[in-house]
């Protein structure tokens, strides 16, 4: 049961094949004895079990609320929810009760979902592992799959001591891993530069990031203002769908989301792309693309030409600039918004009270970790009132231009964009934690943040397993607000590959 989509279980809770509460309790038990991946930094059990006994009491009335009512759900932990502690894996907001729902958090329980808790990321979303939040790393479901453990089987008895589990990519890594170990139907992540999509492909699950201004951000504590989005993980297209249907729409509370009134749709059983044209970006090819990355990717091209799709190369002559772009826009916008934990109004609060600014000073030393105070200089730095111009207003000039690729493209015909999402599949975690956060959210965001800059709908679609028994995903990018056109070309897509199922063996230490 908890291997179905999340549409099979609705109609198996609405047949009375299985109860709110007995689902919850399965899922509850699973988050317990996967508890080695770490997908969750706080497990809210009396609030799901509350909630999933209204929900079984509105199915014996027989007025569910909506096809959510009663699927149990993930939330990551940088979405506030009232009553539960939401940390952003940070020692700057531990024990952090927030008085309010996020929007999205307060649409999905206004469906009936039922909230198991919050999942693991990167502190504050920064990074593209999940290996730097302050309850430690994510680790990927995969590692522990008959796949992966029958391509990589140690050769000696040292090298099983040092049993090598793979990250989950992030900074939504909990959120992915809580999808792909089958301990929630669907989770939220937010999306920055690549945080929902690159952790969806390394746990093969389906990551999508909507078009900005789709989705309120209302009530998720921001990282980039003018490119974070909510993102959804699902185990299929038509379970995103089904997520992004009842979470789109228009939110006074966040004046940057879409007027109109959003028309929830359900896509084609049988989709078509034999009229679309869908185009390649040679830039994409980039430095770093693992050869096996490649092979798949020029694989589904031909997938596309032999369904009769127009299938074209074109090029985002500025794509090369888009990650230093990204980086001085992302960090400035940082520097601003992580002016407001200072110990006063709420979150830590250091105890040194020789003056305010001391205060101040050690309670941000001591709530942030080096990553985010890394990423606080760099934009303060270039927020500096003698680099401003040569920095922040050059790289959002840089921006439109980018912007501006994606409009070019899209309106010479080509429908949909086909690129990778990841240079290569998911890295042992002692090989990851080498470098720095920061050289590795560059090559890890490179294929994934000019989407956010542009603000366009991408998908991660999960395609193929490496050499290795991992997971390898394929991105898809739309135009603005085309999420149906979006959705049915990966639907189409998800059928055509036949990604095979993780084949999940106990989780426990080496």
């Amino acid at each position: 049961m908890l291997r179905a989509s999340l549409r099979q279980v609705s109609a198996a809770l609405k047949e009375g094949q299985v109860t709110p509460t007995e689902l919850c309790q399965r899922c509850l038990s699973l988050i317990k004895s996967t508890k080695l991946l770490n997908a969750y930094i706080t497990v809210a059990e009396e609030t799901a079990l509350k909630q999933a006994e209204e929900s079984e009491k509105r199915y014996r009335r027989g007025q569910p609320l909506g096809i959510l009512d009663g699927i149990p759900i993930a939330v990551k932990d940088n979405f506030n929810t009232a009553g539960i502690e939401t940390t952003c894996a940070s020692n700057m907001l531990k024990g952090y009760i927030p008085p309010y729902n996020a929007t999205v958090v307060q649409k999905l329980q206004d469906q009936g979902a039922v909230l198991l808790g919050k999942t693991n990321l990167d502190e504050f979303a920064m990074g593209s592992g999940s290996t730097d939040g302050v309850f430690g790393p994510v680790r990927n479901p995969w590692s522990y799959s008959r796949q992966y453990k029958e391509k990589s089987v140690p050769k000696s008895d040292s090298e099983r001591e040092e049993f090598k589990w793979v990250i989950t990519g992030g900074s939504s890594g909990g959120s992915a891993a809580a999808v792909s170990s089958f301990t929630c139907f669907a989770a939220l992540g937010s999306d920055t530069g690549g945080s929902t999509r690159n952790p969806a492909a390394h746990c093969g699950v389906v990551g999508l990031k909507p078009t900005y201004g789709l989705i309120s951000r209302h009530g998720l504590i921001p990282l980039v203002n003018s490119m974070d989005v909510p993102g959804i993980l699902t185990r299929c297209v038509d379970d995103a769908a089904v997520v992004l249907g009842s979470l789109a729409g228009h939110d006074p509370k966040d004046s940057t989301t879409i007027q109109d009134v959003f028309q929830p749709f359900e896509l084609p059983s049988l989709p078509d792309v034999s009229k679309l044209c869908i185009g390649i970006p040679k830039e994409y090819n980039a430095p770093g693309l693992s050869s096996e990355i490649l092979s798949v990717w020029s694989k589904a091209a031909d997938l596309f030409k032999n369904a009769g799709a127009k299938v074209i190369e074109v090029s985002l002559p500025h794509t090369h600039y888009s990650i230093v772009c990204y980086h001085v826009l992302c960090t400035a916008e940082v520097a601003s918004n992580m002016a407001r934990f200072d110990g006063l109004e709420y979150g830590h609060r250091s105890d040194v009270n020789k003056s305010t600014e001391s205060m101040y000073a050690a309670t941000r030393r001591e709530g942030f970790n080096d990553v985010v105070r890394g990423r606080i200089l760099s934009g303060n730095y270039f927020l500096l009132k003698q680099n401003y111009e040569n920095y922040f207003v050059k790289a959002q000039k840089v921006r439109r231009l980018i912007a501006n690729d994606f409009v070019k493209v899209f309106g010479s015909g080509v429908d949909i964009l086909l690129t990778p999402t990841t240079l290569n599949d998911a890295v042992p975690y002692m090989e990851f934690i080498k470098e720095d956060n920061r050289t590795r959210s560059t090559q890890d965001d490179i294929l994934t943040q000019a989407a956010n800059m542009a603000g366009l709908p991408a998908i991660n679609v999960p395609t193929a397993l490496s050499e290795r028994g991992l997971p390898v995903g394929l991105q898809f990018i739309g135009r603005s607000f085309q999420e149906k056109q979006l959705l049915t070309v990966a639907k189409w897509f998800e059928k055509q590959v036949k990604f095979p199922m993780i084949q999940l063996e106990e989780v426990k230490g080496a």
